[in-house]
């Protein structure tokens, strides 16, 4: 007997955005496959837009609004300013790592939300590449391709890999946090920079990284992966420790440990003006 699926219900949800995505995934990869004209186009400064991240973006927003036609959404490529309401909103990346896309290296995501009464309900990271798909349902865990995911226990930083990325379009704060860099360069394993805020979230997450932090990020970067996070038994915040991540720009996140320990570097490099 097939399982009842009610309206709007969180198998209902996250059945449709794996459909949305996996539709998505193989329309970009076909992108490099067929060798189709990217037409990139710039944004800004080092930022990227190409004929594959508005496709994706249009078939990700006709699959969920065909099955969900009440839901709004909010897209990278076509965001409107329209903050959060409590309504149920996709928040949606087409590609994260646009510019890893356009180069042919293989680290750039789908990345798709939905949150209700401005609280994630359920988060979805599908590395395109791999086919690695990362997904968590409120109270309900978080899993990698079916199976259930965990943080990392590691609690010395001489034994951590963290991530990061590297701002492009907001530079001001690049001094500081080039001194942060270097010295968790000397107090750990190894700092990582994929290219895609959402795969960098997923993996600590999953436990490859310890812990993630960066600055200069959009709601669509980092909204699936807070759930993913929160639910893989990790901790999220913005840079002063509090709730402001998603439209903070600010984000820190790991494993309790680690979490704490990059927090702590963070607010002891950067200058108070530039934590928020």
């Amino acid at each position: 007997m097939m399982p009842i699926r009610i309206y709007g219900s969180p198998e209902e949800n996250l059945d449709i955005a794996m459909i949305a995505a996996d539709k998505a995934a193989k329309l970009i990869r076909s992108f490099h496959r067929e060798k189709k004209d990217l037409q990139i186009e710039f944004k800004g400064k080092n930022d990227l837009v190409t004929k594959a991240d508005l496709a994706s973006e249009a078939l990700i927003k006709e699959v969920i609004g065909n099955k969900f036609p009440d839901d709004i959404f909010l897209a990278e490529e076509s965001f409107d300013g329209t903050a959060l309401t409590d309504q149920r909103t996709w928040i949606i990346d087409p590609i994260d790592g646009t510019t890893n896309f356009a180069h042919g290296f293989p680290v750039y995501c789908i990345s798709i939300a939905l949150y209700e009464n401005k609280e994630p309900k359920m988060g979805l990271i599908m590395e395109a590449a791999k086919s690695e798909l990362f997904t968590a349902v409120k109270g309900m865990g978080a899993y990698l391709n079916g199976r259930p995911i965990h943080v990392s226990k590691i609690a010395d930083p001489q034994q951590s890999l963290l991530a990061t990325g590297f701002p492009y379009r907001d530079l001001g704060l690049i001094d500081d946090y080039l001194d942060l860099f270097k010295t968790f360069m000397k107090e750990t394993q190894g700092v990582r920079r994929p290219g895609s805020a959402a795969y960098d979230l997923a993996c600590v997450a999953a436990g490859r990284f310890d812990a993630f932090y960066e600055y200069g990020l959009a709601p669509w970067d980092v909204a699936a992966g807070i759930l993913i996070i929160q639910e893989a038994g990790g901790i999220v915040s913005d840079w002063k420790g509090e709730q402001d991540y998603l439209f903070g720009k600010r984000i820190s996140a790991g494993n309790p440990i680690m979490h704490k320990y990059v927090l702590e570097q963070i607010q002891k490099h950067m200058r108070p003006e530039f934590l928020s």
